[in-house]
């Protein structure tokens, strides 16, 4: 890892995403510790908090929802003149709001499911009602549609609908209506993720649920959820990478990033969201990836650490 030999690992803050992200960043502390290095876990709170980050050679971002992904952070580490691995403020702000991530990805002609959005769901819904807004979005996004907020991660409030009653249940049961939400087409088929990593992709995975859909159960909590490596041919394989790749290029991306992916039963690909700073826990799709091709997790830490910017 050349002169890296201390590394502060910011992880936990107040998202939704707080647990996942702890657990993520203590399996990162810890295994830099088995090889030998510094490692120093920071619990983040706010950036005015902060430690002193002088000390340390890079910053390795655990963090996830909007304070580890949504640029902040990383605009304050440049600003310190500090290391840090990952994407810098310019594309976590495009990758974490997936309206914007989207209409970059249309702009640059990569498949991504059709959406409209609303700047706050719980207004629109007042000012509409329930069923002029349930057929405005039936109109423009297809009958089957999910609906999620532009900003959060780990599939907080985000649900699956198929008619009148499943939208109004999934309002209801929103944490936090007062925001911007998309709705977003859905595709039925496979669920597949492709990590980048320096430049190149990751064996992509498929990700096997018994839940509706990669909700926060399935991902954190399930036994019986399988992330297994994708059966796709020479051609779709290809392809795959190819919109991956272009899509890390297109947002700005480095470092790492993992790249969220339907395929539909005509075996087209279309690009849900980006993720600038996945999870590293013993479920993460990332850490499935890279043993697939014999990396181990430590190597995958230093990899990432080691990444060209």
């Amino acid at each position: 890892m050349g002169n890296i030999t201390k590394v502060v690992v910011i992880c936990g803050g107040s998202s939704a995403e707080r647990e996942i992200s702890l657990i993520s960043g203590r399996a990162v502390k810890n295994s830099l510790e088995v090889a030998g290095m510094q490692a120093v876990l920071v619990d983040f709170t706010s950036l005015q908090k902060l430690p002193n980050l002088d000390i340390y050679d890079i910053a390795f971002i655990a963090l996830h929802g909007h304070e580890g992904e949504g640029g902040e952070l990383q605009k304050f580490l440049v600003k310190k003149n500090i290391k840090f691995t990952g994407s810098g403020q310019n594309a976590c702000s495009k990758t974490w709001n997936k309206r914007l991530c989207k209409e970059i990805l249309s702009t640059k002609q990569i498949a991504t499911p059709e959406w409209m959005a609303v700047n706050n769901l719980h207004e629109a819904f007042l000012e509409d009602g329930l069923e002029n807004l349930y057929h405005n979005v039936v109109s423009q996004v297809g009958e089957e549609f999910f609906v999620k907020p532009s900003e959060e991660g780990s599939s907080i409030d985000i649900f699956k609908i198929s008619n009148l009653s499943n939208f109004e249940e999934a309002i209801a049961k929103c944490t936090n209506a007062n925001r911007e939400f998309i709705f977003e087409t859905l595709i039925v088929g496979k669920e597949i993720t492709v990590s980048v990593l320096d430049g190149q992709c990751l064996p992509p995975i498929e990700i096997i649920t018994t839940n509706k859909f990669y909700d926060y159960d399935a991902k954190y909590i399930s036994n019986n959820t399988s992330l297994v490596e994708a059966n796709l041919n020479e051609i779709e394989l290809k392809e795959l990478k190819k919109m991956a790749l272009n899509a890390f290029n297109a947002l700005d991306c480095f470092g790492w990033a993992r790249i969220d992916f339907m395929q539909n039963r005509d075996g087209k690909f279309f690009i849900i969201e980006i993720n600038s700073a996945p999870g590293m826990t013993s479920h993460s799709c990332v850490p499935k990836a890279a043993k697939l091709i014999d990396i181990s997790y430590l190597q995958l830490v230093k990899k990432i650490i080691n990444a060209k910017k």
